[in-house]
């Protein structure tokens, strides 16, 4: 494959376009079910956790890259996960070249007191330096090199340590929708989605297919991709509000499902281990969805790359952004910045 450019979409050997699509939409909505699980499982016996960590399978040396070339870590107690969703339904923590791109890419920081987390959205088209590649769309990095590149790219981009990786394909989409019973979204106006759907203003619990079809639209959406990606954000929230409600909570049955089907999609670096999670989960007992910021990385609009469209990476406002995640101070930025921030309302 010419590194030079991202053909994937062109390609006859590859999946086709309309599945690749499905895959990259959806993906973002399962990134964050691993922490979401962890939260409302922090007061759950250790025997729980364990079984869940224990189906979550690790990546190999996704942190071999030269201590040399990688950000200080933090000295604050923050902590930053990458998060990665890959477009191939089977290949999440395995690697060969060219066989994957992470088509949804996410920062998720989490503060020294663990009482607020922001959600930071890079687009997969943006424009970045990937080490060793020249300049390409930051989706490649893993198709080039694997979770070690993709997490120095991410890393060189943003000046972050990156404290650990989580990687899910799409396939758990479905499952971990229907597991909670369907998630309840509510809409101010007509909202149609990519199936033609069309839902009428008030509240309306979706299931698994109708969730993906709502998160698949695009070409009728004002702002294309970007409010496509508030769509994403916008049935996280209600997502992770769902797995934190008396009715999830209350029934171990419903919990060991949901846990069943995050597990059978991510996988996590070796570092981190079921006792990780547990102290992870413990911390983040006093955070709830209504704590949780949800960021798109400054851009400039799209543009070209040669024949490739892509998004063109504001650095002089991210770098400010990455300033404000390093100083552990994200809330301060996102209310000056306010233009970045996924609102409540998303249709």
């Amino acid at each position: 494959m010419d590194e030079s450019t991202n053909q994937h979409d062109r390609e006859p050997d590859q999946p086709s376009p309309r599945l690749r699509r499905r895959a990259r939409l959806v993906l973002l909505v399962c990134l964050v079910a691993l922490l979401s699980v962890v939260i409302v499982l922090a007061g759950a016996t250790w025997l729980v956790v364990r079984d869940v960590s224990g189906s979550i399978e690790r990546i190999p040396d996704a942190f071999d890259i030269p201590e040399e070339v990688r950000p200080t870590p933090t000295a604050d107690g923050s902590l930053n996960f990458l998060l990665a969703g890959l477009d191939s339904e089977d290949s999440a923590g395995r690697f060969e070249k060219g066989e994957a791109r992470t088509d949804a890419v996410m920062v998720v920081h989490l503060n020294e007191s663990r009482d607020e987390a922001h959600l930071i959205s890079i687009p997969r088209d943006t424009w970045v330096p990937i080490p060793g590649h020249g300049e390409n769309k930051v989706n490649a990095a893993y198709s080039f090199g694997g979770p070690s590149l993709y997490v120095q790219t991410v890393e060189e981009l943003t000046g972050l340590r990156m404290d650990h990786l989580a990687v899910i394909d799409w396939s758990g989409f479905r499952l971990l929708t229907d597991a909670l019973g369907g998630v309840e979204l509510t809409f101010d106006e007509p909202v149609v989605t990519w199936d033609g759907t069309s839902y009428e203003p008030g509240s309306h619990t979706m299931s698994g297919d109708e969730a993906l079809q709502y998160v698949r639209e695009r070409k009728g959406l004002p702002a294309g991709d970007f409010d496509r990606v508030k769509r994403q954000q916008n049935y996280l929230r209600a997502l992770m509000r769902q797995l934190q409600s008396g009715d999830t909570l209350s029934d171990p049955g419903r919990m060991l499902k949901i846990a069943g089907s995050i597990g059978a999609a991510t996988k996590v670096d070796e570092g981190l281990s079921a006792t990780d999670l547990v102290g992870l989960g413990l911390s983040l007992r006093g955070l709830d969805a209504e704590n949780v910021t949800f960021l798109t990385v400054p851009t400039d609009g799209t543009g070209w790359a040669g024949e490739q469209s892509i998004v063109v990476y504001d650095r002089e406002n991210a770098d400010l952004l990455w300033a404000a995640v390093r100083a552990d101070d994200v809330t301060a930025f996102a209310a000056t910045h306010p233009d970045l921030v996924t609102g409540e309302r998303v249709e």
